[in-house]
Parts: C-alpha cells; sequence; structure tokens
C-alpha cells in the first residue's frame, strides 16, 4: 500500500512538473507570438457613402524591447499591410524605456515599410513619455507618420470628411482634449486615438466622437477566461479590453502585440485590429 502512494505521489510529481514547464513555454514562446487578427464592423448612420468600407488598421503597445526581435516585428507588419488599410493608427507605447541604438533602428526600419491607402497615423504612450520623446517623435519624421498631438487630422472624399483626432497621453497629463475640440470640423464622422482607454469618460462626454480606440492594457497579458484581468495598469481599469458602449461613443482597446514584465501572456493573444466603417445598416457577416 505505502509503494502504491509513493508511486502515485511519484506520478503526481512528474505530471505537475511537465505541466508547467508546458504551461511556461505556452506563456513565454507560443502566445507571445501567436497573433490574433480581430475584424470589428462598425455601422455609423452619418458616415458618408464614399467612406463605405473604409478599413483602418489598429497596432498597439510594441514596446520594442529584448523580447521584440526583428522576425517579430516584420511578421506584425507583413499582417498590417495584408489588411489594405486605408490609414494605420497606431495607438502608443513604441519602446518600454530610453532605447538602445538597435532598438531604434529595428523601429524604424520596420515602421517604414507600413503600406497604408492615405497615412499613418500616432499618438503616443504613457510609456514614451518615461524616455526622451524626441526619439519617436524623428522616427515618425523618418517613416512618414504623423503624430496626432493633440491634433486633428481630416481625410476628405469630394465634400464628405472622416476625422481622426488624437491626443497625447493622459496618465502623463499631456493630453489636451480642448484644443482637439478647437480644430475639430462640425461635419463628418470623429474619431478619437487615445493610448488609455479610461480617457473614454472624458472624451464621451463632448458627445463629438463615434469611437475612441485605444491600448495600454495589453488586455491584462494574463486573463483567466470569463474573469477579468486580475492586474491592469492606471486608467486601463475601467475598460481593459475589447469593446465598450460609453455614452453614445463607442470604446475599443487593443490588447497590443507587445509585453512588459513579467513578458508572459496567456489568455491575451497579442492584437491587431481591423475596423471597417459602413455607411448604413447591412447583414454582416
Amino acid at each position: 500500500m505505502f509503494r502504491k502512494i509513493i508511486a502515485w505521489l511519484r506520478n503526481l510529481f512528474v505530471f505537475l512538473i511537465i505541466s508547467l514547464v508546458s504551461l511556461s513555454i505556452y506563456a513565454t514562446q507560443i502566445e507571445p507570438n501567436w497573433f490574433q487578427v480581430v475584424p470589428i464592423n462598425l455601422t455609423f448612420p452619418e458616415l458618408a457613402s464614399n467612406f463605405e468600407g473604409f478599413k483602418i488598421v489598429q497596432v498597439s503597445d510594441i514596446h520594442t524591447d529584448d523580447s521584440m526581435n526583428p522576425r517579430k516585428l516584420a511578421k506584425i507588419v507583413q499582417i498590417i499591410d495584408s489588411q489594405q488599410p486605408d490609414i494605420i493608427v497606431i495607438t502608443g507605447d513604441f519602446f518600454t524605456q530610453t532605447p538602445d541604438t538597435k532598438y531604434i533602428d529595428l523601429l524604424e526600419n520596420n515602421l517604414v515599410n507600413l503600406l497604408p491607402k492615405e497615412k499613418t497615423l500616432a499618438v503616443l504612450g504613457n510609456h514614451d513619455h518615461y524616455y526622451n520623446s524626441q526619439i519617436i517623435r524623428d522616427i515618425f519624421q523618418h517613416s512618414n507618420i504623423i503624430e496626432l498631438n493633440n491634433s486633428v487630422y481630416t481625410i476628405n472624399r469630394g465634400e464628405n470628411k472622416l476625422n481622426i483626432a488624437g491626443v497625447d497621453d493622459y496618465w502623463k497629463q499631456k493630453s489636451r482634449l480642448d484644443l482637439v475640440m478647437e480644430q475639430l470640423p462640425q461635419d463628418g464622422v470623429s474619431i478619437l486615438l487615445a493610448h488609455e482607454p479610461d480617457f473614454a469618460d472624458v472624451s464621451s462626454a463632448e458627445n463629438r466622437f463615434a469611437l475612441q480606440i485605444s491600448g495600454h492594457s495589453h488586455g491584462g497579458q494574463v486573463r483567466i477566461p470569463f474573469r477579468r484581468p486580475p492586474v491592469l495598469p492606471p486608467f486601463g481599469q475601467k475598460y481593459p479590453v475589447g469593446r465598450y458602449q460609453v455614452g453614445s461613443m463607442i470604446q475599443y482597446t487593443n490588447r497590443g502585440v507587445g509585453m512588459v514584465r513579467p513578458r508572459v501572456r496567456f489568455g491575451s493573444r497579442p492584437e491587431i485590429t481591423v475596423f471597417t466603417l459602413h455607411s448604413q445598416l447591412q447583414n454582416l457577416t
């Protein structure tokens, strides 16, 4: 009897060790590189018909560091370009901390390969203010990326407009929504880029934005199915992942493609979001 118990305990121990090793490999090597393209169809009745099918591809929280190798970043760019976007939006946190030259070159050499039909637009995140933000602004200039630094970019098609606005980082007290509102045209659907999703409580109060697109939370990086992520950053706690209705505005929070420590993902695959805009109700599949 004693020998049977010892054998059972030995088998249990081996099973637990194998399970822990497998879980560790999955969370550190497999899921962080298992990109998910998430399609989101949005219908805005006020959207002009010549913007029907307009495609916005979002990537967020790249966090270029030693966990973002050249092959991984090139794959992200390839996935984005394969969606044939009208515009690409990047919602902050390009680096985790002050980057070495090799990481600056890595990011710039890949961002130049983004190929939207119109433009690539970006806002800064909280991590982009932990180092000299001029570093990433120089990369924008070299990569033909427009920073929406409390400003608005308007796309015109004939007499119709689609307004893409952006605020600088809310957590670091750089956001100036008042400046955005001064520039925002009265006509056309307006979309806001804001790194922190909980800024939606501020932006929705203006009743001018149909959609806010954010990142920041990484979906918690570790998420138990059907449960709220256990660890979330400030200003990423109320709307941590996915789609929400905040007043008359839709808030969407992307899970990002990079990581911060601990560098694991479980139940929160890296995400590239594809928004397709529609001007009238349709039977969408």
